[in-house]
């Protein structure tokens, strides 16, 4: 098992707020140094389900975007498991400009191998995934976001005693795997709330294809669109870090954040309400934002 359970719990830190609610974070971004928050839970089963067959040439292929937390997140697991690994890039542009891009470096120096592919092929991953599966007929073969079957079992361990006690359970959305994940596993009492950091019609069904419940809300935390960053969230996270010492990154867990607390302030929970929010971690894309926010002559996070 390369994957290992955390050998103390996952800490739950309280974020005092002026209201008659209680507003607590899962720091679920600390559960590894290099392999970060829902991403090692959504890798858990499909990495060591894997490894347990002692495939004779193992390879891990996966697919993501710029600045994909899942690419660093597989890259690392092939780097500490000695596994060759493979990421299928949204974006042919960036074939020769890698090297200025932290996530893309990142999971170079870790060993990966990565093919640039135009965004009307990587549209038709499936077709793309069976001609992988041919060329690579003993590879596991991650879909984008790490989100299927097994990643939903995964994340039932972001669940624990702790986390029975709380009325809301509040995940940021990419893929779906993460709140197919709480929703199947929560208890029956617990309303969950998912905060789209992506615009996609279709994550509502994808959602109940995983779970078969009903038990969630979405709610668009986008702020003009996936990967979009505004002055606001900027200021919100770093106001958010200064006063409660919890780095956020600006495309999920940030805006989860920052809408949660614009919902706080419009009356959206009822009084006495204990509401649990996932740091899904992600902290590696704040380099990135960084240097895009740079080239703007914005105000950077800090």
């Amino acid at each position: 098992m390369l994957l290992k359970l955390p050998t103390e719990p996952v800490p739950i830190q309280e974020i005092p707020i002026q209201k008659n609610i209680k507003l607590f974070i899962k720091r679920e971004d600390q559960i590894h140094p290099l392999i970060s928050g829902n991403k090692y839970w959504k890798l858990f089963h499909n990495v060591n389900h894997y490894l347990e067959k002692s495939p004779d040439n193992p390879y891990i292929i996966t697919f993501g975007g710029a600045f994909s937390n899942h690419i660093a997140a597989v890259s690392a697991v092939g780097s500490l498991a000695g596994i060759p690994t493979l990421g299928i890039i949204r974006g042919e542009e960036l074939q020769h400009k890698w090297r200025d891009n932290p996530t893309l470096l990142f999971a170079k120096r870790n060993g990966m191998n990565l093919k640039f592919v135009t965004r009307e092929e990587y549209r038709h991953k499936e077709k793309l995934t069976e001609f992988l599966q041919q060329e690579f007929p003993e590879a596991l073969i991650v879909p984008e976001g790490g989100t299927n079957k097994e990643a939903v079992e995964g994340v039932k361990m972001m669940l624990n005693e702790q986390t029975k006690d709380f009325d809301y359970l509040c995940t940021a959305v990419g893929t779906g795997g993460t709140i197919a994940g709480i929703s199947k596993f929560c208890e029956e009492n617990q309303k969950v709330i998912g905060f789209k950091a992506v615009d996609d019609a279709s994550l509502e069904n994808k959602i109940f294809e995983l779970t078969l419940k009903h038990n969630f809300d979405l709610i668009d935390s986008c702020f003009g669109g996936y990967g979009k960053i505004n002055d606001g969230n900027v200021r919100f996270i770093n106001d958010f870090k200064e006063r409660y010492g919890i780095p956020l990154e600006p495309v999920y867990t940030g805006k989860m954040m920052e809408k949660i607390f614009d919902l706080i302030e419009e009356g959206y929970f009822p009084e006495n309400s204990k509401i649990l929010c996932f740091h899904t971690g992600g902290l590696q894309g704040i380099e990135g934002a960084n240097l895009l926010l740079e080239k703007q002559n914005r105000n950077l996070i800090i």
